[in-house]
């Protein structure tokens, strides 16, 4: 999941949103001509299944999306990057970097992916590649990351990546009446495996 702010963040100025390359994906900056495939892949009811919000029923939800990561990036708070495919170009989801207080050197990951693209480790290659950055650049000591305790697929990305779950939040979301727990999760610098590969899968 991807909580909005809650505090913290640099508004000293901007922070350029960087462009990635792991083996199979390119990570860059949301264009505006992601609008389409990004309301695709928000309107989606399965995709969306465990996350905290309803799926968008607006395509105005894209564009208000794509500005809201580039005011992200020029208060500098974060990064979202679009993810795509490197053999074939396709926009396969993305993968964000929120909440960045560089006083508590801490931030929280995001991602979301199309269900075509799941099943492939296309989540854990793109957030590792994400966390290698984040790590040089913005000298995190601490990233956080939240998941629906019944996304289980999602819980599995996190653990391979080096995160150590630390807590339930009970009950934090209600969607469409429906109330749902949520599992904690934390990545320590001197737990991330700067050395590690990013995996083919």
């Amino acid at each position: 999941m991807d909580h909005p702010p809650i505090s913290g963040g640099n508004m000293s100025g901007p922070l350029p949103t960087p462009s990635l390359h792991t083996t199979r994906l390119r990570l860059r900056a949301f264009d505006d001509t992601d609008a389409n495939d990004l309301f695709a892949l928000h309107s989606s009811a399965h995709v969306l299944r465990y996350w905290d919000a309803p799926p968008w029923s607006e395509r105005v939800r894209a564009e208000n999306f794509i500005t809201a990561c580039r005011r992200m990036a020029q208060e500098g708070t974060g990064a979202r990057l679009a993810v795509d495919r490197s053999s074939d170009g396709a926009f396969i989801g993305w993968c964000s970097l929120t909440r960045w207080n560089p006083d508590y050197r801490s931030a929280s990951l995001g991602y979301c992916f199309d269900d075509a693209a799941w099943g492939h480790g296309y989540a854990t290659e793109a957030a590792r590649a994400l966390l290698r950055w984040a790590f040089d650049t913005l000298d995190l000591n601490r990233v956080q990351a939240e998941t629906d305790t019944r996304n289980l697929a999602s819980a599995r990305v996190l653990e391979k990546l080096g995160f150590v779950r630390e807590g339930t939040l009970r009950e934090d979301c209600v969607v469409d009446g429906e109330v749902s727990d949520s599992w904690v999760y934390g990545l320590i610098r001197r737990e991330w495996p700067s050395s590690a590969p990013v995996p083919a899968r």
